[in-house]
């Protein structure tokens, strides 16, 4: 049955004709595979059986929001390419997939197949799968949920509760509710009751508008080489070393530099669409225990602030928006657009995918790797995602942003595994 995309995914869904967004999750599996097509033919059936994964988006009418529509997973959302590319190539690949933006309207996800790569970290020649998401049906979080199922994982995705109708006619109470939480929001700021608002940064050379080659690079290590008292503040606290010092040997200035990052919203999840951008400092001049330190206290200020009723009630208010003011207001967004200040200088996605129980045919998975996509004031983007015990940190960046990319991801390894 048809159901209305939320305001959140329908935003998500007209702003990809402005921006690419469709979500590249990559995944590697070791040893060999006989017979990719019927592994593949066994993946269509199994998407078959999955409510999310035989979705479409019909948008006929500019007056109403667009809605979901159910159909048949067809043969076309499966692409199995040249065999014996190395890994490098494969990577290379995937990087050119980003200029076929998906068409929700016709499919919402496609899983490109990649057999027998060689030098794949963690397994020397495998298989690896990158499925192709639009971000409309999913955030990170599900979308990787979405994959485990296709994968073999035994936990099916849960429903999202459409939105409830004639939600438009709640719009002026819950706007007046929002601006009333909105200025308790003031009031316990400037108490100390809550932590103020992310300072924003001043744009770097990696918040470039990306021109010349994109490209992606993966470093992959062990939970257990992973400096920090978590993945992702490791990550960050790392990455911050590897950054200033690249940006500083192009003649910047990084000490103000920071990250954005996606943060999962508390709550019961009313979109497919769960989560909100966060900004964060990377402390550069601090020794790295320290940095890590108030990486983490940042990230924690976020989550409470982001606790406030005042951030509920004007989610609230946003998905009563009706349907024509918002397509009005995401075709006034001009992606040519420069501002001299930003949330973060790069983004860094984290998503942890759970246990290593996946398997392309009879090919166990070693290591899931993400792209986030570039926009026009971020040319360098980071993933981290863990399956099992392995963690892939990811670059994805535009000539234009970084420069060598393989000299930037040098740095990032060393500041990975000799932590400063």
């Amino acid at each position: 049955m048809a159901r209305r995309l939320s305001a959140v995914d329908a935003q998500m869904y007209w702003m990809a004709a402005k921006i690419h967004s469709d979500q590249f999750l990559l995944y590697g599996f070791a040893g060999p595979v006989p017979d990719v097509g019927a592994v593949v033919r066994e993946l269509r059936t199994r998407a078959g059986l999955c409510a999310d994964l035989r979705l479409r988006i019909s948008d006929r009418n500019p007056m109403t929001y667009p809605r979901w529509v159910s159909a048949d997973v067809s043969a076309s959302q499966f692409v199995v390419h040249d065999a014996g590319a190395r890994w490098s190539e494969c990577l290379a690949a995937v990087a050119g997939l980003d200029d076929d933006q998906l068409d929700p309207r016709a499919m919402a996800w496609r899983l490109h197949v990649f057999p027998d790569v060689d030098e794949m970290p963690g397994a020397g020649r495998g298989t690896v799968a990158v499925m192709q998401v639009v971000h409309a049906l999913a955030d990170g979080v599900r979308a990787s949920a979405l994959a485990a199922w296709l994968f073999g994982r035994a936990v099916p995705v849960p429903a999202v509760d459409p939105p409830r109708r004639l939600q438009a006619l709640a719009m002026p109470v819950r706007g007046y509710r929002a601006a009333r939480t909105h200025r308790q929001l003031v009031r316990d700021t400037e108490a100390g009751l809550v932590p103020g608002p992310a300072e924003s940064c001043p744009v770097l050379q990696c918040n470039s508008r990306p021109e010349g080659r994109r490209s992606l690079r993966t470093v992959v290590l062990q939970r257990s080489q992973v400096p920090g008292p978590t993945v992702t503040v490791g990550v960050l606290a790392a990455m911050s070393t590897a950054l200033t010092g690249h940006l500083r040997a192009a003649g910047e200035d990084p000490s103000q530099l920071g990250a954005e990052v996606p943060m999962a919203k508390a709550g019961k999840r009313f979109s497919h669409n769960h989560f909100g951008n966060v900004g964060v400092k990377l402390y550069p001049d601090l020794p790295f225990a320290e940095r890590a330190d108030r990486i983490a206290a940042d990230l924690e200020r976020r989550r409470q602030r982001a606790a406030h009723p005042a951030m509920v009630a004007a989610d609230r208010a946003f998905a009563a928006t009706p349907a024509p003011l918002l397509r009005w207001g995401v075709g006034l967004f001009g992606p040519a657009r420069r501002s001299s200040t930003v949330t973060g200088n790069t983004v860094v996605s984290s998503v942890n995918r759970g246990p290593a129980d996946l398997h392309f045919g009879g090919a166990p998975v070693v290591l899931t790797a993400g792209y986030p996509s570039l926009s026009p004031m971020m040319g360098l983007t980071h993933g981290v995602h863990g399956i099992g015990d392995t963690i892939a940190v990811s670059v994805h960046a535009a000539e234009s942003a970084i420069g060598d990319i393989d000299a930037y991801t040098e740095r990032l390894a060393h500041a990975l595994n000799r932590p400063s």
